[in-house]
């Protein structure tokens, strides 16, 4: 609230008008305001029993009352917000007038106890999921039957509500990664990637028009492992950043000159939390990532392991191999790999083998149930 309070006293005064209070705040003003009443009159019931000793501790009205509806109803919206606040308070983060509001108006106040506002806006976040502790308790120490069946379907009711939005914040959090990703990994065009394929100018427009960016956009992908490696190649070691999702992996090229093709600031691109420390340090130095050959499909990805003997011979650290095969089996591409550390290439091998797997076994799943179960013609 200090935080909020004193952005909107700031605007009052013509001070950071542009900064959206709902994107970085949401509905913490309504959620606030009911957790209180919720608080106050739980607590007033508890005072009338230890007042009056006569009177019956009626905990099943109240908790009804707040969570039914309300309550939880208006910590799914929050929470929902969540992942996108945290994304644009890093995007103000680099202004400087954001930040003298941030360090010199909020952090100094005595009653944050030194919390930044990352830490403060996740509270509510963990105060959701004590709410089934909270109604447990109540259901232990419950005498009344009638009530213990109210408040177990209260606490079954929260469970589900804590379950469903752990799913939305997961979607969400994976759409605001695939965003960024789409962001900053270019996809060069044909010609530019393989000067054998020679185009004239007046075809390239006409080809210039893929869907190459919007390989990301599927909302069934997921990011399994991500990480720097380096490529060995006949003349030259190559900075190459690999990306494995649930059907393809992708091997791009480490570029740091951002301006070349966005022309804006690297410093001032917001980067989503949920990417990796590496990746998110990478963004903010201007770095970008060049597809360096086609997405090699899981179903049409050979990897081999590169032997001790030969480490020596070639000098090769922590190698292993990459080989992409067409549907015809035949080999269409090598890439020779090498990680920083032997446990940085075993996880790397390991996170492959087990994706290729849940590929496999999904896509046979799929196959045996089309089999099993085959669209008839009526004129049989």
């Amino acid at each position: 609230k200090i935080f909020m309070n004193t952005l909107k006293y700031l605007q009052s005064n013509e001070f950071l008008l542009d900064v959206d209070l709902w994107r970085l705040f949401a509905n913490l003003e309504e959620l606030n305001k009911i957790s209180l009443s919720f608080l106050k009159t739980f607590f007033e019931s508890v005072k009338e029993h230890v007042s009056k000793s006569d009177s019956p501790m009626d905990f099943s009205s109240i908790l009804r009352m707040f969570f039914q509806d309300d309550l939880c109803q208006t910590h799914q919206i929050y929470c929902l917000n969540y992942t996108s606040a945290v994304f644009y308070l890093e995007k103000l983060r680099q202004r400087e007038d954001f930040g003298i509001y941030l360090k010199q108006w909020c952090e100094q106040n005595e009653q944050c106890k030194r919390l930044r506002l990352p830490e403060l806006l996740v509270a509510p976040l963990h105060r959701l999921t004590r709410y089934p502790l909270l109604l447990n308790n109540i259901w232990k120490r419950s005498t009344d039957e009638t009530e213990k069946g109210l408040i177990q379907s209260l606490k079954e009711k929260v469970e589900k509500s804590i379950w469903d939005l752990e799913g939305k914040v997961k979607w969400l959090d994976n759409f605001q990664k695939f965003r960024q990703l789409q962001e900053v990994i270019i996809w060069p065009q044909v010609w530019d990637r393989d000067k054998r394929f020679f185009v004239p100018e007046f075809l390239k427009q006409s080809l210039r028009e893929n869907s190459s960016e919007n390989i990301l956009s599927s909302a069934n992908r997921l990011l399994l492992h991500e990480g720097r490696l380096t490529l060995a190649e006949s003349t030259r070691l190559l900075d190459v950043y690999l990306f494995l999702f649930n059907d393809f992996l992708l091997i791009t090229k480490i570029k740091r000159n951002r301006k070349k093709h966005g022309g804006s600031d690297a410093s001032l691109i917001p980067v989503c939390p949920s990417l990796t420390p590496e990746l998110q340090s990478f963004i903010r130095e201007g770095g970008f990532c060049t597809v360096l050959d086609q997405p090699i499909p899981l179903d049409r990805l050979i990897l081999k392991n590169i032997e001790p003997v030969h480490v020596t011979v070639f000098s090769l650290r922590n190698a292993f191999l990459i080989q992409h095969e067409n549907r015809y089996r035949q080999c269409i591409a090598v890439f020779l790999l090498q990680a920083p550390t032997e446990t940085a290439k075993k996880a790397w091998m390991s996170q492959i083998e087990i994706a290729i797997s849940n590929y496999t076994t999904q896509h046979e799943t799929k196959k045996s149930t089309a089999f099993c179960f085959p669209v008839e013609s009526s004129e049989i």
